[in-house]
């Protein structure tokens, strides 16, 4: 038997624009999903460290400052160095097209650009995320 899927979803970095964030964890939660959102201004460390306190199946990055690159990257870095490579990282935002193949070169299983629906990233997360069985 699985549990319920676990999403945590963070405002990486100094950018203060948590609306699409909010939106993606309502409807997250909305479709059954337990989520943890970590709120604004949060370091890559203090999100791997929610991840793990929270036992999440996966983490979204809402990114909208032009600093995906080093902060998907620090986050995916500091995810193995705690052997949680496990834990699919996912995100969205004000990403240029030429920087997604970089993206899932550096281990982000997905980006969503503007534009992309919620029922697009439920659909995506439900289909890719395999929950923690239930002990």
């Amino acid at each position: 038997m699985s549990g319920r899927i676990r999403v945590v979803v963070a405002k990486p970095g100094l950018d203060g624009h948590d609306r699409g964030a909010k939106v993606v964890a309502r409807a997250l939660r909305d479709a059954g999903m337990e989520v943890i959102y970590t709120g604004l201004h949060q370091t890559p460390e203090q999100i791997v460290e929610t991840a793990l306190q929270e036992d999440a199946d996966a983490v979204g990055l809402s990114v909208l400052s032009g600093a995906h690159m080093t902060l998907f990257a620090k986050l995916i870095e500091l995810l193995a160095a705690k052997d949680a490579s496990d834990v699919l990282v996912f995100g969205g935002g004000i990403i240029p097209e030429e920087d997604v193949p970089k993206l899932h070169d550096l281990g982000v299983a997905k980006v969503f650009t503007p534009g992309a629906t919620t029922y697009e990233i439920v659909d995506w997360v439900r289909d890719s995320v395999q929950p923690a069985p239930v002990e």
